[in-house]
């Protein structure tokens, strides 16, 4: 009886004294982000609370939040239609929070002589119909090396993958199968630098920490000129492949007290912690009205299932100022609300 009392009483008390946990998955390109912020977050609460954060790419992650198994979602596009279906399946709501901004960097290794591509370009190495025939340099431009061409980049389920395929193939999820993928970012980088004929994509991010072994390629744009990801044309859009990122909150989490103050210390510590792991902050006005939607669990996305190509800051704004979550045409780009309209067809 005293055996049994003893093993009652280490069960209560090892409850009682359980932390709370704030349970994230997703995107590899938003980890850093919010590793460092669940770094700070614990230390700030005396590691009160418990931060676990994956890396199971965007659309894994999504696979996850949607069916409930995660307070925050960390994305690096916005939610699909098709996301936005299952979640709404499963009566899980959300609020959407960009939170920096990022860039995708086309990257040889040091030893390429390349120093610029044209989307075209990346198109025709990358396109489905290019798998198992184009293989070596030289069948993308006749002037280019005759050498054999190894393509890396982010798996199927990463949001990079999705965004890069429709920004340079034209069709999310849209791409030749036969290269090297992976959802480890460095993976792509270990790919890449390895070998003088490779080329692949990766978070500017994790370009950032390994500059020293691969070289990033300006991107030619349609009636462009040649741009490099550089902070300020990250800023301004002018780099081709410049692109939001986000974190996605349920609000039924919200409700918990540890999972709102951590969001809200997500949104205020933005500014200074995205550009310490390489990331470019938002303005501080994005932050303000995060912090508003917040507080008013407005529920929804600004971008109605579709990737945010060529999108600037200040038309990331209005998207996150446009009124509250309302159904909308798609082609309009409005708010879809999650919670009370239904899906646009």
């Amino acid at each position: 009886m005293k055996f049994l009392l003893a093993l009652m009483n280490v069960y209560f008390m090892s409850h009682a004294n359980a932390q709370p946990v704030i349970k994230i998955d997703g995107s590899s390109t938003v980890f850093p982000i919010t590793e460092a912020m669940a770094e700070e977050f614990q230390n700030l609460k005396n590691n009160s609370v418990h931060v676990t954060a994956g890396i199971s790419g965007t659309g894994g992650g999504f696979k996850k939040f949607c069916r409930g198994e995660t307070d925050i979602q960390d994305a690096s596009r916005p939610i699909l239609k098709a996301e936005m279906q299952v979640c709404q399946q499963a009566k899980i709501n959300y609020i959407e929070l960009p939170i920096a901004y990022d860039a995708i960097v086309v990257a040889v290794s040091r030893d390429n002589a390349l120093n610029e591509i044209t989307v075209a370009d990346l198109k025709k190495m990358w396109e489905p119909s290019a798998q198992g025939k184009i293989t070596n340099w030289n069948q993308i431009r006749p002037d280019w090396p005759k050498q054999d061409l190894k393509l890396f980049g982010a798996g199927s389920d990463s949001g990079t993958f999705d965004f890069f395929t429709e920004a340079i193939v034209g069709k999310a999820k849209s791409s030749r199968g036969d290269y090297g993928a992976s959802e480890d970012d460095n993976t792509i980088v270990t790919g890449i630098a390895k070998d003088k004929g490779a080329l692949g994509y990766l978070p500017l991010s994790y370009y950032e920490a390994n500059k020293t072994k691969l070289k990033a390629l300006a991107i030619i744009a349609a009636g462009k000129k040649a741009i490099l990801p550089e902070v300020k044309n990250v800023e301004d859009a002018s780099y081709y492949l410049s692109r939001p990122i986000f974190i996605y909150v349920s609000e039924s989490s919200l409700k918990k007290p540890e999972v709102k103050e951590f969001v809200e210390f997500y949104i205020k510590q933005s500014a200074k912690i995205a550009p310490q792991v390489k990331y470019v902050a938002l303005p501080q006005k994005i932050y303000d009205l995060n912090l508003v939607h917040l507080a008013k669990a407005k529920t929804g996305t600004a971008f109605a299932g579709s990737e945010a190509v060529g999108l600037k800051l200040e038309d990331l704004f209005k998207k996150s100022q446009s009124g509250d979550a309302k159904s909308a045409d798609t082609k309009k780009g409005k708010l879809v609300n999650s919670k009370k309209e239904k899906l646009v067809k």
